[in-house]
């Protein structure tokens, strides 16, 4: 049965260190049972967030609410309801794989005649089970991360949050992360991603929001963030630096985005030009569909600040 309150409720919340003010006025609702992908460049305000949502930090102003219960009022329990997979690997080493699971079973209050068997389940999940016995100190960095993501789901929680939960690994072991996240979302479990890696969010996220100076700027499904910002085509135009300049304010000028990267510029809904206005632009050297990099591009911004 779903439950009525959303899995996450922040409303107004602001949060300052000093002079900067990291959370501004955020606004973000999570429903039960999805999976929501939080983007955004550095200083966005994504880990900020996850801080305020498990209790690290409190909210200088504003409500936040977790599972129905107000932060950080009832911060031990919602804890109690919830697994955290830091983005910082902070196993205890000296430990085995089955070790650091049934430590973390003990602190989450697993009743002990359940602890034995939720640490075998996480280790499947995560596809440890051949490594029970293994100190975390001899595993390779995947097999560290998956660890990280079976601890935090030790015992059954109702949501999780994954704080860029594949940050700094090879492609390859990415994409085995990849298939136990998916799996949460379909095991039902409510999850909330920060990511920085797009194609992440693309294939893992039910929606997506998109953070810029402390708050959110857009939410959506990648499809309908991609139709909205980006449009049905990009053309991209190759040429020496001089050139590109005139290319991004000709399409400015004509109300359309564009984004640089490297040699070329990109305009983004391209359909949208008239055949006068193509032929101002000059023929691009690429025509393609449009993608959710760019669309976070557009909204947070070309530079990192």
């Amino acid at each position: 049965m779903t439950n009525l309150a959303p899995a996450i409720f922040i409303r107004g919340a602001v949060k300052r260190y000093g002079e900067i003010t990291a959370v501004d006025g955020l606004d973000l609702v999570v429903p039960d049972g999805i999976c929501l992908g939080l983007l955004g460049p550095n200083g966005a305000g994504k880990s900020t967030t996850m801080r305020l949502l498990t209790g690290q930090s409190r909210a200088d102003a504003g409500e936040i609410r977790m599972l129905g219960l107000p932060m950080p009022a009832q911060s031990k329990q919602v804890r109690a309801l919830m697994g955290v997979v830091p983005q910082m690997d902070n196993l205890d080493e000296d430990l085995t794989v089955r070790d650091n699971l049934a430590v973390f079973a003990h602190l989450y209050r697993v009743a002990k005649g359940e602890r034995e068997a939720a640490v075998r389940r996480a280790m499947g999940i995560a596809q440890l089970t051949d490594r029970a016995g293994t100190r975390v100190s001899k595993l390779s960095g995947g097999m560290r991360r998956r660890l990280l993501i079976a601890r935090g789901l030790v015992h059954s929680p109702r949501l999780v949050l994954l704080d860029e939960p594949t940050v700094g690994l090879d492609p390859q072991i990415r994409q085995e992360l990849w298939s136990l996240i998916s799996r949460l979302r379909e095991d039902g479990v409510t999850t909330l991603m920060s990511t920085h890696y797009i194609e992440e969010a693309e294939r893992l996220a039910d929606e997506c929001a998109l953070m810029s100076h402390g708050k959110v700027v857009a939410r959506g499904t990648p499809g309908e963030l991609i139709k909205e910002h980006a449009g049905e085509e990009v053309q991209e135009h190759f040429a020496p630096s001089e050139r590109l300049a005139e290319l991004e304010s000709l399409a400015k000028g004509l109300g359309l985005s564009t984004r640089r990267t490297g040699p070329s510029v990109s305009v983004l809904k391209s359909e949208q030009l008239t055949e006068e206005q193509r032929a101002r632009l000059g023929p691009p050297n690429v025509r393609r569909a449009p993608t959710l990099e760019d669309v976070f591009v557009v909204l947070t911004g070309e530079t990192v600040e």
